[in-house]
């Protein structure tokens, strides 16, 4: 019965999920500010003539101020929101972040060539925002005043218990692959931070909307699902960061981000659906619309990162950059001499060092001519 009348009226719950979409794009927003703030500094570091620790300058410092606010953003609106709302409004950070690098870049274009290099940016924060608009018009308007008591009780729904007995199958199949067999494809291990990433904002939904009621006079801190909660959204964060740093060395950042919003989105809906019913009493046409703008913003975030070329270090100097080396390549001539029966690989035909020739001569017979091994073979080839 708590659990029912804890649903909140159709007025009530528009304004929470506004509250809630908006916390949750100003937190993207200022997160996408602050990586660009950080970015700069490093930037700025890096072309001075005395360099110094990122952590000693004011901009790097505001950087990290500003991103905590905006992880605090993310994290209240958790409280207000459904998942399926908040989780795919991270698309955000990816379109502010296109907009700023292109804003601040130093290089100057025509409008031709910048046309042409930003095209499918351009078209894919278009699609990006059209598809965000779709989510937040058709997403779900369930929503519950999240106390201890109701997460007891989502959490021991069979739903739920089915989902997680998928999701542990799953995850302990892909890790065996990853971690014994050494199948390190980009989609395995995304897929296992998506699972665990779908945890971690179950978790975070359940601490947040706690920490507000506590706020608002209703304590719920003595609850012991808080502190399980709040271990398990810490424990899958930490594991999160371990597989993302992993990966970060084999693959392109562009791909990682692209992939992992899709699967992480997806996932993180499913787990929203199960645990917290935020589906329930919503009819099909604002699925099916709710699902249309999903895959829009699916389709706008792979263009915005498929624009990024990724730069490769090259440790070598083209020969056609060196001077004097293209006529010697129109003559045919080799540029290292070969071996011919020369003592050391690199120099020239017939040539002795003078200091080799002198010690040469100043060592005994028996150390120029050593006895061969097999004198009977060299007989019968003289």
């Amino acid at each position: 019965m708590e659990r029912a009348g804890s649903i909140l009226r159709p007025e009530s719950s528009y304004k929470e999920n506004l509250i809630g979409t908006l916390l949750a794009i100003f937190g993207n927003l200022v997160i996408s500010i602050s990586l660009n703030v950080q970015k700069y500094s490093h930037v700025r570091l890096s072309g001075t003539k005395e360099p110094r620790s990122y952590f000693r300058t004011k901009t790097w410092w505001l950087g990290l101020v500003l991103m905590l606010l905006g992880e605090l953003g993310i994290f209240t609106s958790y409280a207000y929101a459904p998942l399926s709302l908040v989780t795919p409004l991270s698309a955000v950070s990816i379109v502010a972040s296109s907009i700023l690098g292109i804003i601040f870049l130093r290089e100057k274009w025509k409008p031709k060539e910048f046309l042409r290099r930003y095209v499918l940016s351009f078209l894919g924060c278009a699609l990006t925002v059209i598809g965000i608009y779709l989510l937040v018009t058709f997403g779900p308007n369930t929503h519950e005043k999240l106390s201890g008591r109701n997460l007891e009780l989502h959490l021991l729904g069979l739903p739920f218990l089915l989902y997680l007995l998928v999701v542990i199958i799953i995850f302990c199949l892909l890790l065996y692959f990853y971690k014994r067999q050494k199948v390190a494809y980009l989609v395995i291990v995304l897929l296992l931070v998506a699972l665990l990433g779908s945890v971690t904002v179950v978790a975070a939904k359940g601490v947040s909307g706690m920490v507000i009621l506590s706020i608002q006079g209703n304590i719920q801190l003595t609850y012991p699902i808080f502190y399980v909660m709040l271990v398990c959204m810490v424990a899958t964060a930490v594991y999160q960061a371990a597989f993302l740093h992993e990966i970060s060395k084999l693959h392109d950042a562009s791909q990682i981000a692209s992939l992992s919003y899709i699967l992480s989105t997806i996932i993180a809906v499913i787990a929203g659906a199960t645990f917290y019913l935020e589906f329930r009493g919503t009819d099909a046409l604002h699925i099916c619309m709710f699902i249309f703008g999903s895959c829009m913003a699916f389709l706008g975030v792979f263009l915005i990162t498929k624009s990024k070329k990724k730069t490769t270090f090259e440790p070598y100097i083209m020969m056609d950059a060196i001077p004097g080396l293209k006529s010697i390549f129109d003559r045919k001539s080799p540029v290292q001499p070969e071996l011919s029966g020369s003592f050391s690989y690199g120099t020239l035909e017939n040539s002795v060092n003078p200091t080799d020739s002198q010690q040469l001569q100043a060592l005994p017979e028996t150390q120029q001519e050593p006895d061969m091994p097999y004198p009977a073979i060299e007989s019968k080839l003289d």
